[in-house]
């Protein structure tokens, strides 16, 4: 069974088979590998995979997103290695890719995150399944537009990260859950800019999203944002719902 398939960075990879030793370092692309049925061909994660709950416990943890201990990599003799281009870096990649074949997710849509299903079902022959899940998020994803398209968005700013201050712009798979879940992102620039809070005191948006991770803000940055924001709704969202470009839209 030839399989032959090319990722999101151009990369062409071809299999005689379907692979069956998967390394994942993009915690939620684990997580949709389960919900394909493929958790025994897993033999690696990182340790921020924590979805499902007990995904580590038989797995051998090979480090984080950004650092691996390629040596472990190396003694699983995975198949096939799962990157991704934001989440793991070029140098990590390009090492990875003389141990074996590396595949590289590029998620910055929904549409985009629709594909990497898709090739996932080639890629670990598991077409219907891959399939299933679409119709659920597709499903899910015309419910939430049918409630969002019934409201007026409200003009926000997602914070991802403090000292410096950080926030979702536009081109990245967060402003897409933004629009999708009734908010109007008040950042014109793309990807993560940084910014300064004063420039928004004479404009300040209706809500502020201060996220779950990557950076763990809590109540105590809700009250330090409130002297700056003081008419606007600030909220601790879950930062998994708004990022993780898998399976989680519909848990």
């Amino acid at each position: 069974m030839k399989i032959q398939i090319t990722d999101a960075v151009g990369n062409k990879l071809s299999f005689n088979k379907v692979p069956s030793r998967i390394v994942s370092l993009v915690p939620s692309q684990t997580e949709l590998l389960v919900d394909l049925g493929l958790a025994d061909s897993i033999v690696g994660v990182t340790k921020f995979c924590i979805h499902p709950a007990n995904i580590r416990k038989n797995k051998t943890v090979v480090g984080g997103t950004k650092q691996v201990n390629f040596e472990k990599i190396i003694a699983l003799q995975p198949d096939v290695i799962l990157c991704n281009k934001e989440e793991n870096t070029a140098e990590m990649v390009a090492e990875l890719q003389q141990i074996a074949p590396v595949h590289v997710s590029e998620v910055a849509s929904i549409s985009e995150a629709q594909l990497l299903f898709k090739q996932y079902g080639i890629l670990f022959d598991k077409v219907f399944q891959a399939d299933k899940l679409l119709a659920q998020i597709n499903s899910k994803i015309e419910k939430l537009k049918t409630i969002s398209d019934s409201e007026k968005p409200k003009s926000a700013l997602y914070f991802i990260w403090k000292d410096p201050w950080m926030v979702a712009g536009n081109d990245t798979y967060i402003n897409e859950m933004m629009q999708l879940l009734g908010y109007q992102n008040v950042i014109q620039e793309n990807r993560y800019p940084q910014i300064v809070l004063d420039a928004f005191q004479t404009n300040p948006p209706e809500c502020i999203l201060l996220s779950s991770e990557p950076y763990p803000f809590q109540k105590k940055h809700v009250q330090q944002l409130t002297e700056f924001f003081k008419d606007s709704k600030i909220e601790l969202i879950d930062g998994e719902l708004f990022s993780w470009f898998g399976t989680r839209l519909i848990k």
